[in-house]
């Protein structure tokens, strides 16, 4: 928690963070460390909005509540189709394939000293539901409403926790969702001491913290920085760092310039011009960790052209994947073709798809179009959409095919995407949750193509009508063997790949730079499994 205690004790911490914060957003002389005990990330952090779990819906936000909360069970972030008990010690599924039984880990406490019990555990679940924020569907669609959850999501005692979905669903599936940030454990009694006007603390933890998790909110000024305190008390050990400093740094050349100067030990934006210049540098370390995004073009199939199988194909052979990655990207993302990225379970990794001009113009003059045609793409007036959107003009150009480009701002491309007023959108899709139906009802599912539809993801958005497919993707959501529903979502991924109005073109690439001896930064493969429990730094970082 960050709210302040009382009395001289109260002066004194604010005058210890003070320091910190001060050190921190100031800055330090060339060749200075940061200190021994305090790791500093550099990092654009001006999306952070709220800090209640119930409520975040940026990475940022969601980041930090895997490090000051715990949940209920957590993905292994080396093997993430595995799922590990996190204050939940086991859990068992009853006949009925709808009733979960949780039970609590003895001996956890908050970071107030409460203890941990599955009263708070069902308490922040019934929350989310009944805020019905951003990130509820999560655990909405497992059938909790605002007048059910009370009865399904409930503590028997102190130790066990029942969870009731509306249906069967396959067991990953509602694991997974239970793994993801909305699902983070709150102190109940902390936060209700803060509740205003049924709130339900909200407003509170907007900008404070109640978890039992390794780290606690200390300071946290917008746009400038966000410190966390370690949590001598937690459960799994306290971590190596007494604290965690995150500076918000837009740009990439001052990341740069604080890493090589030793003010900050990690660099999480940078341009591919700066990654290729660090990357020289012996002091620093680079890697790249595979992320769940995906940079694709959704074609509209109420356009005759693209609703052509031959064109839709035709267009897959015309993007120079590998010049793209390697004049533009540079690193920062990869070739992939598939709806489900690596990392996420059942992902294929197929890539059959490369620049082939004579194959385009053939299938282009199977469809009547040899001579080519004309169409428009909605594209993010920004780096790397921009860029991408002008390399396959010039492609396109080659076989006839006139592009015109219709730049706008991020606003302005996904309302004209998502009224369903586009030819093509190049875009970025991100799953909310590590669960291969996120991005399969993204992809795959199209229930009702009318306009006033009350779901509106990308089959939709591109007037894709496949009931074959979207019957197939509700199969996998309820399959519950794991090995079953492995491969229908490696056949939905294969059917998508042979015939649909996308052309998936790349996976997002985290990059990250580090100072020779700082280890343990861990990150995964979505934006919520990213954790600084185990950074390290030796004598020389």
């Amino acid at each position: 928690m960050s709210h302040l205690p009382c009395g001289r004790r109260a002066r004194v911490l604010f005058l210890v963070a003070g320091a910190f914060v001060a050190l921190v957003l100031s800055g330090a002389p060339a060749r200075a460390r940061t200190p021994a005990d305090m790791a500093v990330i550099a990092w654009q952090l001006d999306e952070l909005i709220s800090l209640d779990p119930a409520e975040a819906y940026e990475f940022a936000g969601a980041e930090i509540a895997a490090n000051v909360y715990d949940r209920l069970v957590y993905y292994n972030i080396d093997a993430p189709e595995e799922i590990l008990g996190g204050i939940a010690e086991r859990w068992d599924i009853g006949a009925d394939g709808r009733t979960y039984t949780f039970h609590i880990r003895d001996g956890v406490r908050f970071q107030s000293g409460n203890p941990v019990t599955a009263l708070d555990a069902a308490w922040s679940l019934q929350r989310v539901v009944l805020l019905n924020k951003g990130p509820a569907f999560i655990l909405t669609q497992l059938g909790l409403t605002p007048d059910t959850v009370a009865r399904r999501v409930r503590a028997v005692d102190e130790r066990t926790l029942v969870l009731e979905t509306d249906r069967p669903f396959a067991p990953s599936f509602v694991l997974n969702g239970l793994g993801s940030w909305v699902s983070s454990v709150l102190d109940r009694q902390t936060v209700l001491a803060h509740e205003e006007n049924g709130d339900l603390g909200n407003g509170w933890l907007k900008t404070h913290t109640a978890g039992s998790g390794p780290f606690s909110l200390g300071v946290w000024r917008p746009n400038e920085m966000v410190l966390l305190n370690r949590f001598e008390g937690y459960w799994q050990g306290a971590p190596a760092m007494k604290r965690v400093a995150l500076r918000h740094v837009p740009e990439s050349a001052p990341q740069r310039l604080m890493l090589e100067k030793g003010d900050a030990d990690i660099a999480r934006n940078l341009s591919p011009d700066d990654q290729a210049a660090l990357a020289r540098n012996p002091a620093i370390t680079v890697r790249r960790v595979p992320q769940s995004a995906l940079y694709y073009l959704g074609l509209n199939q109420k356009n005759p052209i693209l609703a052509r199988p031959e064109v839709r194909e035709a267009l897959k052979w015309l993007i120079d994947y590998e010049g793209i990655e390697r004049n533009i990207l540079q690193g920062s993302k990869k070739p992939h073709q598939t709806f489900l990225p690596e990392g996420f379970p059942g992902a294929l990794a197929d890539t059959p798809y490369h620049l082939d001009l004579e194959r385009a113009r053939a299938l282009l003059a199977q469809a009547g179009l040899a001579d080519g045609f004309s169409v428009t793409m909605d594209v993010r007036n920004t780096y790397p959409t921009a860029d991408v959107a002008q390399v396959i003009q010039a492609t396109w150009a080659k076989v006839g095919i006139h592009l015109e480009i219709l730049p706008g701002d991020n606003k302005q491309t996904l309302t004209r995407y998502r009224a369903r007023q586009h030819d093509i959108y190049i875009g970025r899709w991100a799953p909310d949750y590590l669960d291969p139906h996120g991005n399969a009802q993204g992809f795959a599912w199209n229930p009702d193509n009318s306009d006033t539809s009350p779901t509106t993801l990308l089959a939709w958005r591109n007037n894709w009508v496949i009931p074959d497919l979207t019957a197939r993707t509700e199969a996998a959501l309820v399959e519950p063997d794991s090995g079953v529903r492995r491969q229908r979502y490696q056949d939905l991924q294969r059917a998508v790949l042979a015939d649909s109005p996308y052309v998936i073109m790349f996976q997002d690439i985290n990059v990250i730079a580090e100072r020779v001896g700082v280890t343990g930064f861990a990150v995964g493969p979505n934006f919520d499994v990213v954790y600084y429990r185990a950074i390290r730094k030796d004598s020389g970082s």
